[in-house]
């Protein structure tokens, strides 16, 4: 699903953010990215979007090599992959549904199955009853429900989560934690970057890439 072999990645200004990394990520595996801010976790989810390319090394996700020259075949790669940013780029003056049916409007589906989708998608991240709600009338919590109502909708092979708790209390962290790995499933992968070890330092079954200054170390625990 994921494979990088000695990556590497530089940005314009000369910073390197990520160094040598080695990493192989199943279907049906939970990740979560750990470390400080700044140490290189949201670098890594935007590999994996092909966002940016590795400066050197390989990388493929969903067996697309992530280079430079394959910005076609990349775009096409990202249909299969459901993200949830900490920007919900949500639209105002639309609503809930309205919002996750344009999260799926390119896969090329009717309009009445577009429709059952995104509501079957609210109705999984609990806002059944917001369906018809404009985005601007919802709580910031709900919004980030809809966010991730609309990555959930395509019926991604991979979910990639940054930083999916940072602005919520102890109590919704965890709803929100356990929503989003309620989505690993055999052929899905569920990808998640928090600084917030704290809530997931109990966790089983579960791949923990640990970033610092740019290195990674890997951390498997339980059966995978």
């Amino acid at each position: 699903m994921i494979e990088a072999v000695n990556v590497s990645l530089s940005y314009r200004d000369g910073t390197l953010a990520l160094k040598d990394v080695n990493l192989k990520v199943n279907p049906g595996e939970l990740v979560y990215i750990v470390g400080p801010s700044g140490s290189g976790k949201t670098s890594l989810l935007k590999l994996f979007l092909g966002i940016e390319y590795p400066t050197s090394g390989s990388l493929n996700v969903l067996n697309q090599p992530i280079k430079k020259g394959a910005s076609g075949k990349i775009r096409r790669m990202r249909r299969e992959i459901g993200p949830v940013f900490q920007e919900f780029k949500l639209i105002e003056g639309r609503t809930a549904l309205e919002n996750v049916m344009m999260g799926i409007r390119f896969l090329g589906i009717p309009l009445k199955h577009m429709k059952e989708e995104a509501s079957n998608a609210l109705e999984r991240v609990g806002l059944s009853n917001k369906t018809l709600s404009k985005v601007e009338n919802l709580s910031w919590g709900q919004c980030q429900r809809v966010a991730i109502a609309r990555a959930i909708a395509r019926k991604p092979k991979l979910i990639l989560a940054d930083e999916p708790t940072g602005n919520l209390d102890h109590e919704n962290a965890l709803n929100i934690l356990e929503l989003l790995t309620s989505f690993k499933e055999k052929d899905t992968a569920v990808i998640i970057t928090t600084h917030a070890t704290h809530l997931i330092q109990n966790e089983r079954n579960v791949t923990f890439i640990h970033v610092k200054e740019g290195n990674i170390s890997i951390e498997r625990r339980g059966e995978l």
